[in-house]
């Protein structure tokens, strides 16, 4: 700790891996050095047709590594290896939209929010499936009296009214607010979670076998006897490293907190990172639409989506940050609206 600063460093999370992980990612490391070869000639135009054939049989052989290699690991939960053939197009898609560098802001936005709504689903949803309430919903239709309608849905009530929303700032606060507000809209009470903000960041100077990960108490807004006992739920568009949810948990363990269970929900997470996070901490849960293979030096998913952060978040000036309530403001009316509640409770936290 400095100057109210938490620091973990690069060797501290390497040194959670097995042998057998290790083995893993050095299998995984060669498989896609093809993958990169392919990607540059395809880059440089040359004998297209050859290497996008290579390319996509590369693709198929390291996702059924991927697959083979999280099998033996019950605690990492990727969507595209646990359902059913017949749903893995739709969120191929989204996946191949985000990914997209011409997809804008406000279409970035959009599949990050249909992202989130499935990863939900998948995560508490389809957990409830054998449990389920009605709803009694009063419809706009009058004649020949009002009508209402009848619909089952699975009961997550046990599973959300002990949560604790857990923000690790700033690329993880419109994936939190979305799983909040789905959390609501399933709950039987219109439950809303509380919400702890973690302001953490890398050190983008270092590369990823000697990066720092730095979490800054001073601009973070929680209160840990709220924590405790509680289901943390982190969801991060993006987990490379595991460094930074890693950083978070050891310091609210080392704080004497010590969760009832542990979720972390991503978009697309790295081999890397979802087998450090399992590694390091005993009771947590990795969700993710998507596996990505590898890391690059600078400790970027490969092929990944570049700063998702920023995708969704805009960049801010070095020396005019926006704070949590600007950054909040500048999702814009249209969001701020659908997630009205979970605003007022993040400006609630941030403001008390």
């Amino acid at each position: 700790m400095n100057n109210n600063r938490i620091i973990l460093h690069a060797t501290d999370l390497d040194g959670f891996l097995q042998d057998i992980d290790k083995k893993h990612l050095a299998e995984i490391e060669g498989m896609y050095a093809e993958s990169l070869d392919c990607c540059k000639a395809i880059e440089n135009g040359q004998d297209m047709i050859n290497n996008t054939k290579t390319l996509e049989k590369s693709a198929r052989d390291i996702g059924h590594k991927l697959e083979e290699i999280v099998k033996e690991n019950d605690r990492i939960h990727v969507y595209s290896f646990d359902t059913p053939d017949e749903l893995h197009g739709g969120c191929s898609r989204i996946i191949a939209k985000l990914r997209d560098p011409r997809t804008g802001h406000e279409e970035f936005l959009y599949y990050i929010q249909r992202a989130y709504e499935i990863l939900f689903a998948h995560v508490f949803a389809d957990q409830r499936l054998s449990h389920k309430r009605s709803i009694i919903q009063m419809t706009p239709v009058t004649v020949p009296v009002r009508n209402y309608a009848v619909h089952r849905i699975p009961n997550v009530d046990d599973m959300v009214h002990n949560a604790v929303m857990c923000v690790m700032l700033r690329g993880a606060l419109l994936p939190s607010m979305i799983i909040s507000k789905e959390a609501q809209d399933y709950s039987s009470d219109d439950f809303i979670t509380p919400f702890a903000l973690f302001k953490i960041k890398r050190d983008e100077s270092k590369n990823e076998n000697n990066m720092d990960y730095i979490l800054d108490l001073d601009k973070s807004f929680f209160s840990l006897e709220k924590l405790d006992g509680k289901d943390l739920i982190f969801a991060d568009p993006m987990n490379a490293t595991g460094g930074s949810l890693v950083t978070i948990v050891k310091f609210l363990k080392d704080s004497g907190i010590k969760p009832r269970s542990i979720k972390f929900i991503n978009v697309i997470s790295a081999l890397k990172g979802a087998l450090r996070i399992t590694r390091a901490i005993p009771e947590a849960e990795v969700y993710t639409l998507w596996m990505d293979p590898v890391l690059n030096d600078k400790a970027y998913i490969l092929p990944g989506l570049g700063d998702a952060g920023d995708r969704l978040n805009g960049i801010d000036s070095a020396d005019n940050p926006r704070n949590m309530i600007q950054l909040i403001a500048d999702y814009g009316q249209n969001i701020v609206n659908l997630y009205r509640d979970q605003v007022m409770e993040i400006e609630k936290t941030v403001l008390r």
